[in-house]
């Protein structure tokens, strides 16, 4: 397969003398008006699947590096795609131990005018809130690491290994143009001891932090489509075998079946450690969660919580539909895309069997369209959580640190995979039940992007020490 590799050289030939497509670059004094004026230009540059500026995104990041002083050869550009270009930017350390990399996706999920009450595409703020899509998901992650390399710059700081920002523009529709090319193209590029990626974020309960999560592991995106089919005829003319009913059908057994419950190694400790920060019986039913059996009144309870229950089992739910072809005539086919979020280990093979015994219908057929792989936990290991404790701790007394599974994925799968140890951690705190990744008015704290700023300035320099 031919792939066009879009090299820096070329794409940075006007960021050598300061310019890019947004103009010049000056460096502010003030730290964290750099990362605002990043963070904003990142907002600000339209990355939906639909646009064609994910390079001009990481073009802009590449010309705050190299008006910082960064030198041409310690930032790549590159990609299959002239428009999805990734970003790749070292920070050189003393000793010959492997890297730590910092990653970050650009591009972000669609987001209508018409659907939000401001300008998703513009750094909306009020007193307390910066709006705008990808303000968490996950441009502010993208900013942060751009400014603390920046930071570390012009301190002098002189870690003992490298530390590598990786900036990818296709996380989002889970295509073959931003990670998984480079591990595929430039594997020596990634080469890393680990990673902090996206995936982990601060709890706020009341406005006050929690919680602070670090993702040790994912479910697996899977896609199943179900058709019904049968040879139609006049509107007026209703029978019985009707595709879309047969259809809602089985879309209804897909509803009231459950996948069995799965606690895995990683969300053991999450519940024993959120049993500590809860009370009464709440506390009691995550504690539960460590039983077997599991007893059911626990289990029930918690199960209502859309959360904590897709972190229990496999979850199906129907995203798509399609049917019929005239609106006076019965209709020949109708599908359904359901998405399956598998737990890790999974086969999708195996819940393709499950799935056709749900709809328990030989009418209908039921088929596997793909998905992401799976991918084993990336260890739980005292390096990574006392760095992340001990900082959590100095920065937030008396939070406690929970490891978790993300219900939704990420590119840490693809790294862990490549034998690079993944773990999503962030220290941007938000609301617990407020968490607006991919939806209307998205948003984040300026508190929390702030304190994400330092929390991962300390991360970073902690691990690149040793």
């Amino acid at each position: 397969m031919k792939t066009k590799i879009v090299k820096a050289v070329v794409l940075l030939a006007l960021v050598t003398v300061g310019y890019s497509v947004f103009g010049q670059r000056i460096i502010p004094e003030s730290d964290e008006e750099l990362l605002y004026e990043i963070y904003k230009e990142l907002i600000e540059t339209k990355t939906t699947r639909e646009e064609e500026n994910n390079t001009i995104a990481v073009e802009g990041m590449a010309a705050w590096l190299q008006a910082a002083g960064f030198s041409e050869e310690d930032i790549y550009i590159g990609g299959p795609l002239a428009h999805k270009g990734n970003l790749v930017a070292r920070y050189r350390g003393a000793g010959d131990a492997a890297p730590i990399i910092l990653m970050a996706h650009i591009d972000v999920v669609t987001a209508e005018r018409a659907d939000w009450n401001l300008d998703p595409f513009i750094l909306n703020e009020d007193e307390d809130y910066y709006y705008g899509r990808g303000t968490i998901d996950d441009k502010a992650m993208a900013a942060i690491f751009v400014a603390n390399l920046i930071r570390y710059k012009r301190e002098g700081y002189q870690p003992n290994r490298d530390i590598v920002v990786v900036l990818t523009s296709d996380e989002e529709s889970g295509g073959n143009n931003g990670i998984t090319w480079l591990l595929e193209n430039h594997p020596g590029m990634l080469e890393g001891a680990l990673a902090i990626n996206e995936g982990g974020y601060g709890m706020l309960q009341d406005g006050q932090p929690l919680a602070n999560t670090i993702q040790i592991a994912e479910k697996i995106f899977a896609s199943f489509s179900v058709t019904a089919k049968n040879q139609g005829g006049h509107s007026s003319l209703p029978r019985e075998d009707n595709a879309i009913y047969d259809l809602a059908e089985a879309l209804l057994k897909i509803k009231a079946f459950k996948f069995p419950i799965d606690v895995n190694d990683v969300m053991r400790v999450s519940y024993q450690r959120q049993a500590e920060i809860n009370t009464g019986q709440r506390s009691a039913d995550f504690l539960a969660l460590l039983q077997d059996p599991i007893p059911d009144d626990s289990l029930n309870r918690l199960s209502q919580e859309a959360a904590i229950n897709a972190q229990l089992r496999t979850t199906a739910v129907p995203t798509l539909l399609d049917g019929g072809h005239a609106s006076n005539a019965l209709p020949q086919t109708a599908t359904a895309t359901v998405n399956v979020r598998m737990m890790p280990g999974s086969d999708p093979q195996d819940v393709l069997r499950t799935l056709i015994q749900v709809v328990n219908n030989s009418d209908l057929e039921v088929l596997y369209q793909g998905g992401g792989s799976s991918s084993d936990p990336s260890p739980l290991t005292e390096e990574i959580m006392s760095v992340v404790e001990s900082v959590t701790e100095e920065m937030w007394p008396g939070v406690t640190v929970i490891p978790t599974m993300s219900t939704g994925a990420t590119d840490g799968a693809k790294m862990r995979n490549a034998g690079i140890p993944t773990y999503g951690v962030s220290g941007l705190f938000v609301d617990r039940n407020d968490m607006r990744i991919h939806g209307q008015d998205e948003r984040l704290l300026k508190e929390s992007l702030y304190g994400g700023y330092r929390f991962l300035y300390r991360i970073a320099q902690e691990l690149s020490a040793n």
